[in-house]
C-alpha cells in the first residue's frame, strides 16, 4: 500500500505545509518541498527627535561607539533640535542617550546585544545655535559642519570631513576619508590618513595634513587684522598645490610635485621626490628637492621685507628670477661628478666671480668638483644662496 507523509511546521510567521511525494517501499524517491514565497517583514527604524532649549557658548557631545554619520548646522535659534535614526539587523539593540546637561547637549549610541559582530547604520543630525562648541567622536561614519561659529574637536574612524562657513578653532581628524574645508576663518588642523584635502577661500593659522592624497588650496584669505596668519600643509605621498597665501605658507611633501601660485611673505617648500614651482613670491624663499627642478620668481618692492633666498636640489637645474633693485650677497654652488653628462653651468644677468675646484674631491660618497659663483649687489643686504648637484644653474633678472 502506498504511504502519504505530511509534515507540519511551525513558525513564528504561520503555518508552512510540506507535502511529499508517495515513498516507495525502498526509500528511492525523495521528498520534494514546495517552497513559501512569502517575504519576511522588514524591521522598522528606530528614531529619535528631541528639543532642548540653551545658550550659545555651550558644547555639543557626540560619541557613536557604534559608528555612524554625523551632520552638524548652526542656525540662528537658541535651540538644540537633535533627530537620530538606527537601521539594520540589530537595530534593536543598539541604544541611543540624548541628555542635556546645563547649557550641554550629548548624544551617545553603544551596543547592548550579544553578537559582537552586529550590524547597523546610525545617522545623527543635529541643529545647533551658530556659536556653539563641538566634540564629536564616531567609529566610522562621515562629518558634515556647516555654520558654526566656536571650538571643533572631532574624529572618525572612517569618513569625510565636509566644513564650510565655520570661524573659531578646529581640530579634526579621519582615518580614512577626504577633507573638504570651505569659506572659513579657521585656526588649528585638519588630518586625514588616506584621502585628497582642498581648502577653498579660507584664512587662519591652518595645518592640513593626508598621509595618502594631494593637498590643493585655493584663493587663501587674509583675515582683518591678521599679520601672522599662515596655511602649514603635508603630503606623505601627493602632489601640493597652493593658489594664494596671503600670509605666506610652509609645504611640504614626501613623494610629489610642489606648486606655488602665489604668496605673500614666504615661501617654504619641500619634497622628497619631485619639481617645485613658485611662480610668484613677494617676499622670502626656500625651497629644497631631493630629486627635481625648482623654478622660483620674486616679485614686489625688492627693499621691503625680507628678501632672503635658500634653494637647494640634490639634481636638478634651479632657475631664479629677482626683481631688479634687489640688494644681494650671490653664492651658489654645483657640484658635479664624473658620470655627469652635461657641463656644469651657471647663466647669470649678474657678473659673478667663479672658481672650479681643481681638484677631485670625495664628497657624500662621490668624487666630485665644485663650481662656485659669488657676487655682491647693491650692497649684499639679502643673502642669495643657491645649491645643486648634476644640474645646472640660471639666476635671471625679472
Amino acid at each position: 500500500m502506498k504511504k502519504l507523509i505530511i509534515l507540519v511546521i511551525l513558525s513564528v510567521t504561520g503555518l508552512l505545509l510540506v507535502a511529499a511525494d508517495p515513498v516507495s517501499p525502498n526509500n528511492e524517491s525523495p521528498v520534494k518541498p514546495l517552497i513559501s514565497n512569502r517575504v519576511p517583514a522588514l524591521l522598522p527604524d528606530k528614531n529619535y527627535l528631541k528639543e532642548f532649549k540653551v545658550k550659545p557658548g555651550g558644547t555639543l557631545i557626540i560619541d557613536l561607539k557604534t559608528g555612524g554619520g554625523i551632520s552638524i548646522e548652526g542656525w540662528n535659534k537658541e535651540i538644540v533640535s537633535a533627530e537620530v535614526t538606527v537601521k539594520g539587523k540589530d537595530a534593536e539593540d543598539i541604544v541611543i542617550e540624548i541628555e542635556q546637561n546645563g547649557n550641554d547637549v550629548e548624544i551617545t549610541s553603544f551596543y547592548n546585544g550579544d553578537d559582537c559582530n552586529y550590524n547597523s547604520n546610525a545617522k545623527v543630525i543635529v541643529k545647533v545655535p551658530n556659536n556653539y562648541n563641538v566634540d564629536l567622536n564616531t567609529m566610522g561614519g562621515g562629518i558634515k559642519i556647516y555654520n558654526v561659529n566656536g571650538e571643533m574637536n572631532g574624529k572618525t574612524m572612517g569618513g569625510e570631513l565636509d566644513l564650510r562657513n565655520l570661524n573659531g578653532d578646529i581640530n579634526l581628524y579621519t582615518m580614512g576619508g577626504e577633507i573638504t574645508l570651505k569659506e572659513s576663518e579657521v585656526d588649528g588642523k585638519v588630518h586625514t590618513m588616506g584621502g585628497n584635502i582642498l581648502i577653498e577661500n579660507v584664512a587662519g593659522d591652518l595645518n592640513a595634513k593626508t598621509m595618502g592624497g594631494k593637498v590643493i588650496q585655493v584663493n587663501g584669505k587674509s583675515r582683518n587684522g591678521s599679520t601672522e596668519n599662515e596655511i602649514n600643509l603635508f603630503s606623505m605621498g601627493g602632489s601640493i598645490d597652493v593658489d594664494r597665501a596671503l600670509n605666506g605658507t610652509k609645504v611640504k611633501t614626501m613623494g610629489g610635485d610642489i606648486t606655488v601660485n602665489y604668496a605673500e611673505k614666504f615661501v617654504d617648500a619641500e619634497t622628497m621626490g619631485g619639481n617645485i614651482e613658485i611662480k610668484s613670491v613677494d617676499g622670502s624663499i626656500k625651497a629644497k628637492t631631493m630629486g627635481g627642478d625648482i623654478e622660483a620668481k620674486m616679485i614686489g618692492n625688492p627693499n621691503k621685507g625680507d628678501r632672503s633666498v635658500f634653494l637647494t636640489s640634490m639634481g636638478g637645474d634651479i632657475t631664479l628670477t629677482v626683481p631688479d633693485g634687489l640688494s644681494m650677497d650671490i653664492e651658489v654652488e654645483i657640484a658635479f661628478t664624473k658620470q655627469f653628462d652635461g657641463d656644469a653651468k651657471i647663466e647669470s644677468d649678474f657678473k659673478l666671480n667663479e672658481e672650479i675646484s681643481p681638484k677631485w674631491i670625495k664628497k657624500h660618497g662621490s668624487v666630485q668638483k665644485i663650481l662656485t659663483g659669488k657676487a655682491s649687489v647693491d650692497g649684499g643686504k639679502n643673502k642669495i644662496k643657491i645649491n645643486t648637484i648634476n644640474g645646472k644653474i640660471y639666476l635671471k633678472k625679472g
